[in-house]
């Protein structure tokens, strides 16, 4: 960078950096605050416990969990729980995170997945 906009930018250098760190510090605490809310709606039975929905899964279909996910959709929560089955293919299946219910499936072959007996 040329010496005439390095003093133009030198100025806002430390705010700049100043900030990313604030921002560094409250995140994490922002992030805890609501795992302890998510927490206490799961103990409370308001949610339907994580781990719950992966034996659920694994009971019925075959395939490694690749990610999870709880996000608000349209106001309600749902996890989103990502799988690659036997023969490579990559199926989502969406919960109803307060119900447990399975609410969706997208991806393909998911019938080659889906376990003996596991019938939704």
């Amino acid at each position: 960078m040329n010496s005439r906009y390095a003093r133009l930018f030198r100025p806002l250098t430390l705010p700049l950096t100043l900030l990313a760190a604030a921002l560094a510090l409250a995140l994490p605490t922002l992030a805890d605050e609501h795992w302890h809310d998510l927490h206490e709606e799961v103990r409370q039975g308001r949610l339907v416990a994580l781990p719950d929905i992966l034996d659920w899964l694994e009971t019925h279909y075959r395939g490694q969990v690749l990610e999870v996910e709880l996000e608000r959709d349209d106001g309600e929560l749902r996890y989103e729980v990502e799988m690659l089955g036997p023969q490579g293919q990559v199926v989502e299946f969406e919960f109803d995170a307060e119900s447990g219910e399975l609410i969706g499936m997208e991806g393909v072959n998911i019938n080659a997945m889906q376990r003996e007996g596991g019938d939704e």
